[in-house]
């Protein structure tokens, strides 16, 4: 792969909570069309590295480059104008709004329609469920379509790299399934996606590559075939059999 399919490339990102020094030096990067998973225990900083990339938090150290621009400083706004989008964990949809309102907020421009109407068709298209619920309240939907919700708003504002956190977390196995089947359906699309997960399985049975990190530092990273045949992966993150 040459350097011009990179998409974003993170260098020694240092990151601190108060005094809590949660990312410490971390490198990674993403190229164009690749599903990348970051696995760990929890606290390990991976909805931390999210959180900076998607400029919600702010770097001390290191930098962030998108599309061959520097990023590091950029603004949340500025950074979801140029195709990063973040689906944050625990679904943050609005319950007072239908299923409709839900997606037109993610919409960043609603100037241009017709770009509109086709990301509507394609989130409708993900998520039939959406298309039937249309006009429900996103209070009165269930996990597994908050969850839909959660990501189809997400692809409201073409996004051309998705930071999806912890979608199957409370999901039944069943509904883990379909969502993990329809986040690889957003890839095929040409969406890259960078994905943190807490069900390893899934995430690397997914991903192209992925890298596992453990209290703020990235301990291991490689193809993602590999990940879930090392001993040390499957001992610490995959319940410990295969």
């Amino acid at each position: 792969m040459t350097d011009n399919d990179v998409l974003i490339d993170v260098q020694d990102l240092n990151v601190y909570y108060g005094a809590i020094h949660a990312l410490k030096g971390i490198s990674f990067n993403l190229h164009k069309g690749e599903i990348v998973t970051l696995i760990g225990a929890n606290g390990a900083g991976k909805s931390t590295t999210l959180s900076t990339i998607s400029g919600i938090l702010q770097s001390r150290k290191g930098k962030i480059t998108y599309e061959g621009v520097e990023i590091t400083s950029s603004t949340a706004e500025s950074i979801v104008q140029k195709g990063v989008v973040q689906v944050p964990e625990g679904r943050r949809i609005f319950a007072t709004l239908t299923v409709l309102e839900n997606l037109e907020m993610g919409a960043y421009s609603r100037k241009d329609k017709a770009q509109y109407d086709r990301n509507l068709q394609t989130v409708f298209q993900l998520f039939p469920r959406l298309s039937e619920r249309r006009s429900q309240l996103g209070g009165t939907l269930s996990g597994g379509e908050q969850q839909m919700l959660a990501i189809g708003r997400g692809l409201m504002s073409s996004p051309k790299l998705l930071l999806l956190d912890e979608p199957s977390m409370g999901l039944s196995p069943l509904l883990v399934e379909q969502i993990f089947n329809i986040i690889r359906d957003i890839n095929n699309t040409g969406t890259s996606i960078l994905l943190v997960e807490q069900n390893a399985q899934m995430a690397l049975s997914i991903a192209d590559r992925g890298y596992v990190l453990e209290t703020g530092r990235i301990k291991l990273e490689g193809e993602a075939q590999d990940l879930l045949n090392n001993q040390m992966v499957i001992e610490a993150y995959l319940g410990g059999h295969h």
